[in-house]
């Protein structure tokens, strides 16, 4: 993958605050509406959380790409902490992310399979054991570790997502999703269609 893209332009480090981690969310059932075999998740947060995480201009770095995955595809390389969506033309966006942690990499194909606006989080059992302290449920907000959207990743427990840790953002940091600036994911989520394929490297 390095050969692959030849970047533009360095990302700017981000300050914020520090909060916990994040590797999957699920959505009760009757949160959820069916569409030909996708899952579309409703917001869960207040418009006035809605409005703050707003994209208000244009994000991620236009690199060159050379691959072969389609327009509207996306590529996270782990070992770069970016995530790169094509555009075509032999370019592609690249953003800033934070990936798995050492003992949760995984790498393979995914399709986009729904998407949420301030999704709510429910801890896996297996996170809660190490954490106990993790609640078994919580609303979307800006508190939420899955920040302002998330992506689902087929049928696994990976996300593409937001965080309310924004520090973690360019390390390996998260238990296995992959985690962007609130601004970041808000404006990929615009871009992404569902069916969308993900390729983690």
């Amino acid at each position: 993958m390095n050969t692959i893209f030849k970047t533009i332009a360095a990302a700017a480090l981000v300050s914020g605050f520090l909060a916990t981690s994040a590797s999957a969310a699920s959505v009760a059932p009757s949160q959820q509406t069916a569409s030909q075999g996708v899952v579309i998740v409703p917001a869960s947060a207040s418009p006035y959380q809605e409005e703050a995480a707003a994209a208000k201009y244009k994000r991620g770095k236009v690199v060159d790409y050379n691959g072969q995955s389609a327009p509207g595809s996306i590529i996270v390389n782990t070992k770069q902490n970016r995530l790169y969506y094509v555009l075509g033309d032999g370019k592609a966006l690249m953003f800033r992310v934070a990936t798995a942690k050492r003992g949760f990499e995984w790498k393979g194909t995914h399709k986009v399979s729904a998407k949420a606006k301030w999704p709510s989080w429910s801890p896996p059992a297996e996170m809660r054991k190490r954490h106990p302290e993790l609640p078994t449920f919580m609303a979307g907000g800006p508190d939420n570790p899955l920040g302002a959207r998330a992506l689902y990743l087929g049928s696994s427990i990976y996300r593409i997502h937001g965080t309310n840790a924004p520090d973690s953002i360019g390390k390996a940091a998260s238990s296995g999703c992959i985690r962007m600036l609130n601004e970041d994911v808000t404006y990929l989520y615009g871009l992404v269609k569902l069916g969308a394929q993900v390729t983690v490297l």
